[in-house]
């Protein structure tokens, strides 16, 4: 009898180590998501070696990221550069591929350095990095203070920008200079967990679930300050901000339109695919999605409600593609499909998550300004 009840609590005591091994594997795949530091790389972002530079060229690892089309930021520990396209007809070997070097903006491009794309090709400020007349500003949060870029326009249509996952509110200068040039007023806030704003009480990204109270409160300071109407652009999660804050936001009225730039409308399918690409075996997968669900708070009824078709109201202009790894295209697509007389889905071929505009800023921009023409 002994021997039978050592055995069970031998067995029993190897369910419960593997029971607490699971949960902590789980929880360190879910801070993928959960604890993304702004302004450093994704997970599936590879890192590309440098193999030389000369003038007007740059030489990189041959890899599906480093051959994307368009022009992106170029970033190394404390060095950035901007690339644009491949060119093809330049001498290369067989496992590198040559970008056209568009600048470097600080650091240095050394060769063996690694490095990785970026959709931020603006680093610095409005003033700095585009010549854009702008002001500081504090926008009065729930946390405390969110500091703010605020760049003046002659409309009272005010656009707020939202960034995303892994990014900073340097990553909405890659429209800013389209959006002054329409005359649009642009608010530029970082929110909670951004540097120089409030730290989450908990230390983690929320995916939107919280985060977009701070979308509210840059519409609220928006129009205190003279907006008649807004046009939130949010990225990734900052555009899952956005579409709950024209769902929950107090001011919701005052929101004309929605640009929403690779949203992450399945935080379940974003979870699981940073955990992948942190290389977490599968069968650990549904435990670091439930890691990251209860850590967060994420309830997937309300998340369901806040993207619900019928709940929307407004135009929305989304751009998506299927080769976005982190937030799929399909619910954009179905989205899209559900409701043809609210939301236009402009599709983008090649390009990563959070980048719709680098791969093609000129056909971004043509396809933001039919959009933004009637909202005016």
């Amino acid at each position: 009898m002994r021997t039978v009840t050592a055995a069970t609590a031998a067995a029993t005591a190897a369910i419960v180590a593997a029971a607490a091994a699971g949960l902590v594997v789980g929880r360190m795949a879910s801070n993928a998501a959960l604890k993304a530091p702004p302004g450093r790389p994704l997970p599936t972002e590879p890192r590309l070696t440098v193999h030389s530079t000369a003038a007007g060229r740059i030489t990189l690892t041959r890899d599906l990221a480093s051959q994307r089309p368009g022009v992106y930021g170029l970033s190394a520990n404390g060095s950035h550069a901007v690339v644009g396209p491949v060119l093809h007809t330049a001498p290369h070997s067989a496992d590198t591929v040559v970008r056209r070097l568009e600048r470097v903006t600080r650091g240095t491009m050394e060769p063996g350095g690694r490095a990785w794309l970026t959709p931020a090709v603006h680093i610095g400020d409005p003033a700095t990095a585009l010549g854009l007349r702008h002001t500081d500003v504090d926008v009065p949060g729930e946390l405390g203070t969110l500091p703010a870029w605020f760049v003046p326009g002659a409309r009272d249509t005010w656009v707020i920008t939202v960034h995303g996952l892994g990014a900073t509110r340097e990553h909405p200068m890659n429209v800013m200079e389209f959006l002054s040039r329409h005359r649009f007023p642009v608010l530029d806030p970082a929110y909670r967990g951004d540097p120089g704003a409030p730290r989450p009480p908990d230390g983690l990204n929320h995916l939107g679930e919280t985060e977009w109270h701070d979308v509210d409160a840059a519409i609220r300071y928006a129009v205190v300050h003279g907006a008649e109407r807004v046009v939130l652009h949010g990225w990734s999660t900052g555009a899952t901000m956005a579409l709950r804050a024209a769902a929950y936001s107090s001011l919701r009225e005052r929101i004309s339109g929605l640009v929403l730039d690779s949203p992450v409308l399945s935080w379940e399918t974003t979870l699981r695919a940073l955990a992948v690409a942190r290389r977490t075996p599968g069968a650990l997968l549904p435990l670091a999605v439930r890691a990251a669900q209860g850590r967060a708070g994420l309830h997937l009824d309300r998340v369901r409600e806040t993207v619900a078709t019928d709940r929307l109201s407004l135009p929305v202009l989304i751009f998506h593609g299927p080769d976005d790894a982190v937030a799929p295209w399909g619910p954009s697509r179905r989205l899209a499909q559900r409701r043809p007389d609210l939301v236009t889905l402009h599709t983008v071929q090649g390009a990563p998550h959070g980048a719709m505009w680098n791969a093609d800023p000129a056909a971004y921009e043509e396809a933001m300004r039919r959009f933004l023409t009637p909202l005016m």
